[in-house]
């Protein structure tokens, strides 16, 4: 009989769940890590929250390990890199907190504008200040939201419940969907500018780590609020202590810190600070809503095959992965890297399949197209939801299949239109090899590594040998150096693989160098 191991606490509803679908499940929360590594090897399929560290060694001793459920969003205390190596698939329940993390925002908004918390300590210490806890109006005041997704979208709805103006920034949100949610998409800058209060809603990424800093808090209103329901990590503690100190900031409502559990924390004691112990997703009703889903999702998974928000791995059937895994590597690589070359807003996707490609199964290669393309400034992506995340956001998804593939004997082309412009990027197999061929229309033959710098510039003398001085000089390695142009004297790409990754300061220098457009640090 197929076997489940429930390592957290979480919702009967979960155990109930597999007992009706005929699996044996077994409950065991709050295990030593030596106790998990001893049972673990029983188990077909392990459902965990956050509390359970799924380690390498857990999962090197989970031999019959198939699938490790996470009720809720986060993966972070799972190692995916394990997992996927071990031929374990991870799922999560994605959207299942989305009402009670916006709720539990807007509670920390009421709580900031009428300082709830501080009055209520001074009254149960038998104070009665009344004129002491002088609040604000939250109608009229301009709320701005940095993430506008599925939470976003519903702390938006719910604020202008309350009569708030609502900004939001977000590079994913088109025009069409701001228009929808009723909010005004605007350029980071502009919300830091004009928002009265500040809500985080996006994934901690390399794009979002410290968002808020020191340099972003200055070009706030004075007095202005700031709440982070999202994802420790986004808010530079040290700073907003500085400006909650100087007044800069009137107070701060955090649901989540760097380091968790915390047991001390900088802006513990503040007393224009509240702060909860991640309590975003506790409501009765969201833990119930992602037990059951989780344990739907393995249940399906474990009887009959079919899989659902898959970290880490494609609905591609046995017969297709073998043809496929090369063509997804690629897909997933073309993606990544207009994902990450791209600021604004998607209105269109196309993938074009030309070749040998052409007569394969194309659906999942668009699937992970689209995950790699929209992963760097969303969390949960994958290729199960990638595509309904897509249309959520009204990103028209075109798929086209040729015979013909021109030059090569098999291509793949990604064409990425945004509200400002398009792009495009071409790549093809050389003995299974993803190789980059043309990006915006301008040939070259490259292999991506981890740490890669993308240059755009004028094809003017000299510029090759200032750029790898002033890599040299900051002692950076480098692996490949890849040159294509236009024409003579026209546009031209640098795209150098590296050793390490790059400091943004030396990024800062890059685009100061005579002739270059455009530098920009991309990993994969």
């Amino acid at each position: 009989m197929v076997n489940v191991l429930i390592a957290d606490k979480m919702s009967k509803l979960a155990e109930q769940c597999f007992l009706n679908c005929g699996i044996e499940v077994h409950v065991k929360p709050v295990m030593t890590p030596d106790e998990l590594i001893a049972c673990i090897g029983e188990y077909d399929g392990l459902v965990v929250r956050s509390a359970t560290k799924v380690t390498a060694d857990v999962l090197e001793a989970a031999s019959n390990m198939k699938v490790i459920g996470r009720a809720g969003i986060g993966v972070d205390n799972i190692d995916l890199d394990a997992a996927t190596s071990q031929g374990v698939i991870v799922m999560n329940t994605p959207f299942g907190n989305a009402i009670t993390t916006a709720e539990h925002t807007i509670s920390m908004i009421l709580s900031l504008a009428r300082l709830i918390p501080q009055a209520n300590t001074s009254t149960h210490a038998g104070k009665w200040e009344n004129l002491a806890f002088m609040g604000i109006e939250l109608m009229a005041k301009t709320l701005g939201i940095i993430g506008c997704g599925t939470i976003g979208a519903i702390v938006a709805d719910r604020a202008q419940g309350l009569k708030m103006r609502v900004i939001a920034y977000d590079p994913f949100l088109s025009l069409e969907r701001a228009q929808d949610l009723g909010v005004e998409k605007v350029e980071l800058d502009v919300l830091f500018q004009r928002a009265d209060i500040v809500s985080l809603h996006t994934p901690l990424t390399d794009a979002t780590r410290d968002i808020i800093d020191a340099k972003a808090i200055k070009k706030m209103k004075d007095g202005v609020r700031i709440v982070n329901c999202a994802r420790g990590g986004l808010v530079v503690e040290e700073d907003l202590k500085a400006a909650l100190e100087t007044g800069k900031v009137a107070g701060a409502a955090l649901d989540v810190l760097l380091e968790e559990p915390a047991t001390d924390n900088p802006l513990f004691g503040m007393d224009n600070v509240v702060i909860t112990p991640h309590l975003g997703a506790a409501t009765t009703e969201a833990q119930e809503k992602v037990a059951v889903q989780i344990a739907e999702q393995m249940a399906d998974f474990l009887l009959t095959g079919a899989v659902a928000n898959a970290i880490n791995m494609a609905p591609v059937s046995a017969e297709e992965a073998p043809k496929l895994k090369p063509y997804m590597t690629l897909a997933e690589q073309l993606g990544s890297f207009a994902g990450q070359a791209t600021q604004t807003a998607y209105k269109e996707i196309t993938v074009e399949f030309e070749g040998e490609v052409a007569a394969l199964n194309c659906k999942p290669l668009t699937a992970v197209a689209l995950q790699g393309l929209l992963a760097p400034l969303l969390e949960g992506v994958n290729m199960v939801n990638a595509p309904a995340i897509a249309a959520e956001r009204n990103i028209r998804v075109r798929e086209i299949t040729s015979d013909g593939a021109g030059d090569y004997h098999t291509l793949i082309t990604l064409i990425v239109t945004t509200e400002q412009q398009t792009r495009s990027i071409s790549g093809t197999l050389f003995n299974d090899e993803p190789r980059i061929v043309t990006i915006k229309g301008i040939h070259m033959d490259a292999k991506l590594g981890p740490n890669m710098l993308f240059v755009t510039n004028r094809d003017k003398p000299g510029l090759i040998g200032a750029l790898g001085t002033l890599l040299g000089d900051a002692g950076v390695n480098i692996a490949t150096f890849n040159l294509g142009r236009a024409e003579a004297g026209g546009d031209a790409i640098a795209l150098i693989e590296i050793d390490d990754p790059p400091s943004q300061e030396l990024i800062d220098k890059v685009c100061c160098l005579e002739h270059v457009i455009m530098a920009k640090a991309m990993r994969f």
